[in-house]
């Protein structure tokens, strides 16, 4: 019971922040979606901007938290105060980098998913005004990460709820508009409004997890000066450990954005289904990441504490408890797909098409539950971080994705067989990941 315990004290506030997200990810698709499949693929394409911009910053963060969690552990407040510095300053580089691609290169960079001339308009809309919610982002998700590494869980947890809560009624008055005894107070502004209310959310999400941990001095908060490197030995085996998970999470990124495009070139019904199918599936997979992450602060700071038997048997137990735990909750999604009809504004094939991928994801979460505990909890934990970047990234782009692309382009294969193709990396993954985990080659102390 100890182990469920201290597990859970620290995956449910994520779990619950991460569930929050999607729910208003879900809110957003269900209400776009009464506009129409191009309006819902172009909002789908606009987002993958975000998400590609979304991994390599959860590389950038991910990385400096391998450190601050160690050194949480060791109790070592200042050099956790200058790793969060370091983590900090890229953060704010890669935000401002795809703040500019989304405000002034739009059409470019939605070209590279589809040639569809409408689709490629209204995400060229949607982009330029969600493009400032791109800076806030990157710095709310830098802060989030060191409070999360220093056990401060509740507080992400509760800034994401309220942005939820900020971003669900501003898609509501904006999408839609809003009209007080025939008078237009807010005019209709359809996706473009579904941006705006984006940016409101992550600014008020930015002001409370900066704001916040000043008020109540947490440890992350220091003097402007603590957070300046001040031995600059330690900015090599930064970037030893930490470029190969910026590199993974880049390459993985893209390589999730690419099978947007495998499915975008097999036409408009069928990416529009593929985006409906990872709304709903995010809703499920939330507690995988909590637990992954739950997984990386424990081990990590079990590292810190010198306490390695400790950190192997943890990392034992997690690889059995989460799949286990996807065998029993990926079923779920079956129920979920009946509802699909009800919220989506789509032909019925589209929907047909959306619930025939979650069917597929069903037999495939065990292994995709065991590879987020493997890479992000156990082998990044442990500094394995060159491994972990080889089988996250290498399957998917040597494998996974040129038969995706064979595919759809040469052989002209239908949906499903495509949805197969794209993961045959998780399999792989997860029988590499196993071999290393019985190695016990993984775990390095980064505090020597």
């Amino acid at each position: 019971m100890d182990f469920y315990r201290t597990v859970f004290k620290i995956a449910l506030p994520i779990i619950m922040q991460n569930f929050l997200t999607s729910f208003v990810n879900m809110i957003d698709t269900v209400m776009v979606g009464q506009l129409g499949a191009v309006e819902i693929a172009a909002v789908g394409l606009g987002n993958q901007i975000f998400f590609v911009m979304n991994t390599v910053m959860f590389g950038v963060v991910s990385g400096g938290s391998i450190f601050m969690s160690q050194f949480w552990g060791k109790k070592d407040i200042s050099r956790l105060r200058q790793t969060m510095g370091i983590t900090v300053a890229l953060a704010f580089a890669v935000s401002m980098l795809f703040t500019v691609l989304a405000a002034f290169f739009p059409e470019k960079c939605l070209s590279v998913y589809t040639n569809d001339v409408s689709v490629i308009l209204h995400g060229a809309s949607y982009l330029r005004v969600v493009s400032p919610c791109y800076f806030f982002f990157g710095i709310s998700m830098a802060f989030g990460h060191a409070l999360r590494s220093t056990e401060h869980v509740n507080l992400p947890m509760a800034a994401t709820g309220i942005s939820v809560l900020v971003n669900a009624i501003g898609n509501a008055a904006f999408i839609f508009g809003v009209s007080i005894g025939g008078t237009q107070i807010i005019p209709t502004m359809g996706i473009q409004g579904a941006a705006a209310a984006t940016v409101f959310s992550r600014i008020v999400e930015t002001v409370i997890l900066t704001a916040v941990p000043v008020i109540k001095k947490y440890e992350i908060i220091g003097k402007l000066r603590g957070y300046l490197l001040t031995d600059f030995s330690f900015l090599g085996k930064y970037a030893r450990i930490c470029l190969p998970v910026l590199i993974n999470e880049s390459l993985w990124g893209f390589g999730i954005s690419m099978q947007n495009s495998i499915f975008a070139h097999a036409g408009t019904d069928v990416i529009a289904a593929f985006n409906i199918r990872g709304t709903i599936d995010n809703l499920v997979w939330v507690f995988f990441i909590g637990t992954g992450n739950a997984a990386a602060i424990l081990i990590g700071k079990k590292i810190g504490e010198r306490n390695y038997d400790g950190a192997r048997l943890l990392a034992n137990k997690m690889a059995r408890f989460m799949p286990c735990c996807a065998a029993v909750l990926a079923p779920l999604m079956i129920p979920l797909s009946f509802m699909l009809p009800y919220f989506f504004n789509v032909q019925p094939h589209i929907t047909r098409m959306a619930a025939q991928m979650l069917y597929l994801v069903i037999f495939f979460y065990p292994f995709c539950a065991f590879n987020m505990c493997m890479i992000v909890g156990v082998c990044r934990s442990g500094g394995d971080t060159v491994f972990a970047s080889f089988i996250d990234a290498g399957f998917m782009w040597l494998i996974a994705l040129p038969l995706g692309f064979i595919a759809v382009l040469v052989f002209h294969w239908p949906y499903w067989a495509l949805f197969l193709c794209v993961h045959t990396e998780d399999i792989l993954k997860a029988t590499a990941g196993f071999i290393r985990l019985k190695s016990g080659k993984w775990l390095h102390d980064l505090t020597e």
